[in-house]
C-alpha cells in the first residue's frame, strides 16, 4: 500500500485522482475539523482485547511523529479483526485512526472492511477531503462496494449535506459501483433518517424512479419517513402510488403499517381502521407490534372508541394480545369510565392466556369507586383478596370513603380490618376517611373505638379529623363529650 501523504490523506494520488466527486468547494473540510480533541473510547469500554488496548494507550499518548516507531516496537502480530477492533474505538479521534490505519497498512494488505471503517470515520467525523482520498485508494485496490457508499451517504446526511449525498449516488458507476435499487434504498435511508428530511428524500425517488425502477422496501422508507414527520398528505400519496404500481401484498406489510400508523397519530383513525378492513380483505395482515402501537397513540389520544374498534379486528384475525395491550386497553376504558366494557375485556383475558395482575385489578377497582358501584365494589375486593392481588393503600381509602358516603359502612370497615391485618400501608389516609365517614353516619361508638386502636397502632389522625369529630361529640351531651375529651388528651399525647 502507498504511504499515506504527510498532510495525512490516505490514498495513491495518480490517475485516480481524475475521477468525478462532489465539487471540491462543498467537500473542503474546515481547520476546525483537523483539531478535534482526541478521545479515546477504550477507556470507557469492557470488552476489548488486551493488545486492542495496548494499541489504544500508545495512540493517546503518542504524537503523529512517534506513533510508528511506538506501535512497532510493541511486536504486536496485527490481524484483520484486531484492526477492525482498534479502529471502531476510534471514531472520536480520526487522526489517530489515520495513524494506525497507515501504519497498519504497511504491514500488511489491508481487508475491505477495514477500508470502510476508515472511510466511515472520516466521513462521521466530517473528513471529507481524506474519505474520497481513501475511496480513491480503494477502487485502485479494487475493496470498492455499496458498503463503502452507503457510509458516504450517511455522512454527509448526518452533516446536513444532503446534495452532496446525491451527487455521491450520482458518481458512484465510475466507481464501479452499480447503482442499482439497493443503493437507491440507502440513500432514501440515510435521507429520512434526519429530522424532516423525506420531502428531499422523495424529490430524489421521483427523478430517479424511471431508470431504476423502485421496490417495495423503497415505499417503505419513504412511509417510515412520512410517520416520524407525521405527514399524512404525502404519507396517502406514497400509499397510492405504492399500492397502484405493486397492488396488495403481504410482502409489503412493513410499509402498509407505517403508513397506517401516520393516519392514527394524526386523529385518522377513522380511514385507517377502514384500510385495515380492505388489507384484511386482501390477506394482508398486520402484525401484533403493529396492533400494539397503534393502541399506544389511541392510549395517548384518549380515544376508547375507535380503541375497541381496532381491538375486534385484532381479533378478527386470530392475534392474541398479551398482558401489556389488556393492562393499556382496560386502563383507557376505566379513563372514560367505560365500566361495562373493561369488566367485558377483564372478563375474556383469562381465555387468551393474559393472566391479570396487581395493576388490572386496581384499575378495574378504582373505575368501580370513581363511578360509585358500590355493590359492585363490594364484589370486585372480594375477587381481589381471593386471587392475592390486593387494592393499592390509595384506593383503599377512596373505597372506604365512597361505601360510606353509600351507607355501606360494614364493607368500609370490613375494607379497613383487611388493610390492618395485612399490612396495606401507609394506613394513616383510609384510617382519617373511616373517622370522618363514621361521624357522618352517627356511629360515634364505632368511632371511638378505632380510634383508640388508631392511637394504640400510633397511626397519624389529622387535626381537621379530631375537630370534626369533637364537634359530632359535643352535639350528643355531656356523656360523650366526655369521651371525647378523653380521646383527645391520648391523641394531644400522642403529637409529643
Amino acid at each position: 500500500m502507498e504511504a499515506i501523504a504527510e498532510n495525512a490523506n490516505i490514498g495513491i494520488r495518480n490517475s485516480a485522482q481524475n475521477l468525478i466527486i462532489p465539487s471540491s468547494s462543498s467537500i473542503t473540510t474546515s481547520p476546525s475539523n483537523h483539531r478535534k480533541t482526541r478521545v479515546f473510547s477504550h477507556l470507557d469500554t469492557q470488552d476489548i482485547s488486551p493488545s486492542a488496548r495496548i494499541i489504544c494507550e500508545l495512540l493517546s499518548h503518542s504524537s503523529s511523529q512517534d506513533i510508528e516507531s511506538a506501535l512497532s516496537c510493541t511486536g504486536i502480530i496485527l490481524t484483520p479483526d484486531l484492526v477492525q477492533d482498534v479502529l471502531k474505538l476510534l471514531y472520536n479521534s480520526p487522526s489517530s485512526a489515520v495513524d494506525f490505519f497507515r501504519w497498519a497498512g504497511r504491514t500488511q494488505k489491508l481487508p475491505a472492511h477495514a477500508w470502510n471503517l476508515m472511510v466511515d470515520i472520516l466521513g462521521k467525523n466530517d473528513r471529507f477531503e481524506q474519505m474520497w482520498d481513501a475511496i480513491r485508494s480503494m477502487k485502485e485496490d479494487g475493496s470498492l462496494s455499496l458498503t463503502t457508499f452507503a457510509s458516504v451517504f450517511c455522512s454527509y446526511c448526518g452533516a446536513g449535506r444532503y446534495d452532496e449525498a446525491i451527487m455521491s449516488f450520482d458518481v458512484m458507476n465510475m466507481y464501479g459501483v452499480e447503482q442499482d435499487v439497493v443503493a437507491v434504498n440507502s440513500l432514501l435511508s440515510a435521507i429520512c433518517h434526519e429530522e424532516n428530511q423525506t420531502i428531499k428524500a422523495l424529490e430524489f425517488f421521483n427523478r430517479i424512479k424511471e431508470s431504476i425502477h423502485p421496490d417495495g422496501d423503497s415505499f417503505a422508507i419513504l412511509l417510515e419517513g412520512w410517520e416520524k414527520e407525521r405527514n399524512v398528505l404525502e404519507a396517502k400519496k406514497t400509499f397510492g402510488e405504492m399500492v397502484a404500481r405493486f397492488e396488495w401484498s403481504p410482502q409489503h406489510i412493513l410499509a402498509y403499517e407505517s403508513f397506517l400508523l401516520t393516519l392514527i397519530h394524526e386523529a385518522h383513525a377513522n380511514e385507517a381502521l377502514k384500510f385495515l378492513r380492505v388489507m384484511k380483505g386482501e390477506n394482508c395482515l398486520p402484525s401484533l407490534k403493529f396492533f400494539s402501537n397503534a393502541l399506544d397513540i389511541l392510549v395517548k389520544h384518549n380515544d376508547s372508541t375507535h380503541a375497541v374498534l381496532l381491538w375486534d379486528i385484532m381479533m378478527g384475525i386470530g392475534l392474541m394480545p398479551n398482558l401489556i395491550m389488556y393492562n393499556a386497553m382496560i386502563g383507557l376504558l376505566c379513563n372514560n369510565n367505560d365500566v361495562d366494557n373493561a369488566l367485558r375485556f377483564f372478563d375474556e383475558m383469562v381465555f387468551h392466556g393474559a393472566f391479570p395482575d396487581s395493576l388490572t385489578y386496581n384499575m378495574i377497582f378504582e373505575c368501580l369507586i370513581e363511578n360509585k358501584k358500590v355493590h359492585e365494589v363490594e364484589i370486585f375486593f372480594h375477587e381481589m383478596i381471593r386471587n392475592e392481588w390486593p387494592p393499592t393503600h390509595l384506593n383503599c381509602a377512596a373505597a372506604i370513603t365512597m361505601l360510606l358516603e353509600g351507607d355501606e359502612p360494614e364493607i368500609a370497615i370490613e375494607i379497613w380490618n383487611y388493610m390492618v391485618e395485612n399490612g396495606i400501608s401507609p394506613l394513616e389516609v383510609s384510617a382519617n376517611a373511616l373517622l370522618v365517614g363514621l361521624r357522618k353516619l352517627c356511629r360515634l361508638s364505632d368511632v371511638r373505638r378505632f380510634a383508640e386502636d388508631m392511637l394504640d397502632r400510633r397511626i397519624l389522625i389529622h387535626e381537621v379529623t379530631m375537630q370534626r369529630l369533637k364537634n359530632a361529640f359535643y352535639k350528643e351531651g355531656r356523656s360523650m363529650r366526655d369521651k371525647y375529651d378523653s380521646l383527645e388528651r391520648r391523641w394531644k399525647t400522642s403529637q409529643m
